[in-house]
């Protein structure tokens, strides 16, 4: 092994692909989680959430609808983040998710609650904001060397290599 030029060239991408890492098992795990919740809580969404307003284009669908469509929307995505296949998209997805979650649940403070996480008044929106950051980070950067889109590219680009030149991860 050399060693010096494993540091100069594929210790920078390890790192970052460490990086990258876990950040999509901290999200994903979050997120998982919140998706069986919703899951296990059966095909009916609790009193709670049917009194929330959706933003657009959601504001047409059931509550239930909703509920369910989160849980799986949850679950799917986060895994798919965990594992690192299609990790873009389901970081997409996910803030997405986010989003609505924000807007329905989280920004019961108001703009004074971006760095609460719940008080008497309600739930500030801090965690779902940094779950966005680390969305965001993995939306831009890739999912990193340890990932299922990672691990494809470089068997592909052993069998192709002149079609998969230049593209990132």
């Amino acid at each position: 092994m050399n060693l010096p030029g494993f540091w100069r060239v594929q210790a920078p991408e390890w790192f970052a692909g460490i990086g990258l890492l876990l950040l999509r098992v901290w999200a994903g795990q979050e997120f998982l989680m919140a998706g069986l919740t919703k899951l296990q809580g059966g095909l009916h969404a609790p009193e709670w959430f049917t009194q929330l307003d959706f933003p657009f284009p959601l504001q047409w669908l059931s509550p239930d609808l909703n509920w369910l469509a989160a849980g799986i929307g949850e679950t799917v995505l986060a895994i798919a983040l965990l594992v690192g296949f299609g990790a873009r998209l389901a970081a997409l997805g996910l803030l997405y998710i986010t989003y609505v979650a924000v807007w329905t649940v989280h920004f019961d403070l108001g703009w004074q609650g971006w760095n609460a996480i719940q008080t008497e008044q309600g739930l500030g929106f801090k965690v779902p904001l940094m779950l966005a950051v680390m969305l965001l980070a993995i939306l831009t950067q890739g999912p990193g060397h340890f990932s299922l889109d990672a691990w494809m590219r470089r068997i592909l680009s052993r069998r192709h290599p002149v079609a998969l030149r230049g593209t990132a991860a």
